[in-house]
């Protein structure tokens, strides 16, 4: 499944930073590292120098992904029509069948992260919430088979 490329608002800010760190502070520093251990001789047992060399190939790889992946991203805001039911951005409250209580927010693939419960647009849950209204039962296909959940509250973060 190809992913999505939706992005909240802050996500895309988030990465735009990442990006502007990486190029105007951590790659300066790190050049200048490596300019400074080739100047102190033998570069293959420097290993200062190898470790930058590294570092910087880390950095470039990062900066490119982040500068085609920032192009490629759509933002999505908050719309008053949302209201009442689960779109992109959406914090939803669910039940399954052992009335165990958990909140997801549905958030672009690039900026899920399951310690704050943010699960991403591409998701089977997520796929299987877009749409639907509270009090609303939807079926997902786990590993451990078919899941019952129930959705209870949906609310947004005004941005």
């Amino acid at each position: 499944m190809a992913k999505s490329n939706y992005i909240t608002r802050a996500g895309w800010q988030a990465l735009d930073q990442e990006l502007k760190y990486l190029w105007k502070d951590e790659r300066p520093k790190v050049t200048q590292a490596v300019s400074d251990a080739a100047a102190l001789g033998d570069r293959s047992e420097n290993a200062e120098y190898i470790y930058g060399k590294r570092r910087l190939r880390e950095i470039d790889r990062r900066v490119r992904f982040l500068t085609k992946r920032l192009e490629a991203l759509q933002i999505v805001d908050y719309h008053p029509s949302q209201e009442g039911k689960v779109f992109f951005g959406a914090w939803v409250e669910l039940e399954n069948d052992q009335e165990e209580i958990k909140q997801y927010r549905i958030v672009g693939c690039d900026e899920f992260d399951p310690s704050k419960q943010w699960i991403s647009i591409d998701s089977p849950v997520a796929r299987a919430l877009i749409g639907k209204e509270i009090d609303d039962e939807i079926q997902v296909d786990t590993p451990s088979g078919k899941r019952t959940l129930y959705i209870n509250r949906i609310w947004y973060e005004k941005e």
